[in-house]
């Protein structure tokens, strides 16, 4: 089954405790040693918009991809007929801009869906050709150690009163294919709706993102623990990458 299809309804109620408006200042101190305090900023990955409408609150001109058109219009709906975002439904390994942009961001693990070196290269050609002169790009990644060290082979359940879920969680070592198959329990009136869906997403390295930055074009710039703000180390879980444009 395609993934964030079904789940797209309830999405925002199973994330409501990721720390949005944390990754948001540390996206725009980011940008701003940059020099980047406005402009037109792309974030891949988009989702539900949490991170694209917040974005667009400290004053930057707002584009948001993402391939599922479900969750795109969740981000729609919160936003209604006004919106001054401009929300595309495209998949990054092909994405398409009418122009250059300041920025491209992409966080909560985005990066990861990406399973082949060779697609994720691509992404970063296409983040490359989009980006003004200089441009900056900025996202995160699950490293290998968090899927196969701390998610691992393991289960979790959590049980809500008009929704729950449970979370059948595979890493295959060989691959480093993170694979989880999430079961939905979502009230509907007097019954409960059941859906499944099943997530792939790859484990990657530090030194395999920067050997796909080189790659595609782009320069790398610095890289640091998400969670510690610190050095990446062996333990890191999650990594924030920052990557800049440097010619077509």
């Amino acid at each position: 089954m395609e993934a964030y299809t079904d789940f797209a309804s309830v999405y925002d109620e199973f994330m409501e405790d990721t720390p949005y408006d944390e990754w948001c200042a540390d996206i725009v101190d980011n940008l701003r040693g940059f020099g980047i305090t406005g402009g037109l900023v792309c974030e891949l990955g988009a989702g539900t918009g949490e991170m694209t409408r917040r974005l667009r609150d400290k004053g930057f001109d707002m584009i948001g991809i993402d391939s599922s058109e479900e969750m795109l219009m969740k981000a729609r709906e919160k936003e209604g007929d006004s919106s001054d975002i401009l929300y595309l439904c495209q998949d990054m390994r092909e994405f398409e801009l009418y122009g250059t942009v300041a920025a491209v961001v992409s966080v909560c693990d985005c990066i990861n869906y990406i399973l082949e070196e060779s697609e994720l290269v691509t992404v970063f050609k296409l983040v490359n050709n989009y980006l003004d002169p200089s441009g900056i790009f900025i996202f995160d990644f699950n490293t290998k150690h968090k899927y196969r060290d701390v998610i691992g082979e393991s289960t979790i359940a959590e049980n809500r009163e008009d929704e729950s879920f449970i979370w059948e969680n595979f890493y295959d070592e060989e691959s480093d294919i993170n694979e989880y198959d999430i079961t939905f329990f979502v009230r509907e009136g007097e019954l409960f709706r059941r859906f499944t869906e099943t997530h792939l997403q790859r484990g990657y390295e530090l030194s395999e993102m920067k050997a796909a930055i080189e790659a595609s074009g782009l320069v790398f710039v610095k890289a640091y623990d998400a969670d510690t703000k610190g050095e990446v180390t062996d333990d890191s879980e999650r990594v924030v990458v920052i990557a800049r444009e440097c010619g077509k």
